[in-house]
């Protein structure tokens, strides 16, 4: 049985998994589905075509499932997915889709999303990120699992960034971030490795020695970055490697942020 405060307000049609917890002055839509447990802690607004996965906790002042901040939606049916364990903090605002970007925006299992952070229509945010502060991913970007992006930072439209990848404090990303890069400055450039990361999952020595030789590589080798990526394919049997190769040579919109 969920524990539903009597001051908020919950649409027909919404619905409510067992185990809820929606605190005062809630506002819920009619098209919205709760998974099991989920805590709204007070004044969550959460509407549009959205599923919030079980476990996952909302805090103050958050609204989830808003349609996208686009002069070309036109009122569209577009979704939001949202999945389970996550904790979105105060302020933070996720939007629904667009039909020019595939009509969903999709967020993983247990990420922490923290205060006044925002996800844009058509976004897909994989596992476990972490989108620090402040910071804004624009529409149809593609976060890979295990992305860190800290404080104050700015992911332009299209943009990826493979699995594994830091992202700085006050960094504006305007290309693809390559698997488990560091990217840092005003205009971010990719400087190296995120080696604390890979370090706290336990990566092998032996791959993080393949990741710094394939860094390296396409730092300083001939060719073209997609010349030497290729390159790397055929060179390394690490699996970290095969992961970085397969992210450059992949579709893409925009250019690559390449090392400096």
């Amino acid at each position: 049985m969920s524990d539903i405060h009597p001051s908020s307000v919950i649409a027909d049609g919404a619905v409510i998994g067992a185990g809820c917890t929606i605190g005062p002055f809630c506002v819920i839509g009619p098209k919205v589905v709760l998974g099991d447990g989920v805590t709204l802690k007070s004044h969550v607004v959460i509407d549009g075509d959205t599923h919030v996965g079980d476990d996952t906790v909302i805090f103050s002042f958050a609204v989830i499932g808003e349609i996208p901040q686009d002069l070309k939606f036109d009122g569209e049916p577009t979704r939001l997915r949202i999945g389970a364990r996550n904790r979105i903090r105060e302020h933070v605002t996720m939007n629904t889709g667009t039909a020019q970007g595939g009509g969903e925006t999709r967020v993983g299992d247990d990420g922490l999303f923290m205060a006044g952070c925002h996800i844009a229509h058509d976004a897909r945010i994989g596992d476990r990120v972490i989108v620090v502060n402040s910071s804004a991913v624009a529409g149809h970007c593609v976060i890979e699992d295990d992305v860190i992006i800290g404080g104050l930072c700015g992911v332009h439209q299209w943009v990826r960034i493979g699995k594994g990848a830091i992202i700085g404090a006050v960094t504006m990303v305007t290309n693809d971030v390559v698997p488990h890069g560091l990217v840092q400055g005003p205009r971010g450039v990719l400087d190296g490795l995120n080696l604390v990361g890979l370090k706290r999952k336990g990566v092998a020595r032996s791959d993080i020695t393949a990741l710094r030789a394939a860094f390296q590589m396409l730092k300083d080798g001939e060719g073209t970055f997609q010349d030497r990526a290729k390159r790397l394919s055929d060179e390394s049997d690490s699996e970290y490697v095969q992961q970085m190769v397969a992210f450059i040579l992949g579709d893409t919109d925009r250019n690559f942020l390449t090392p400096g």
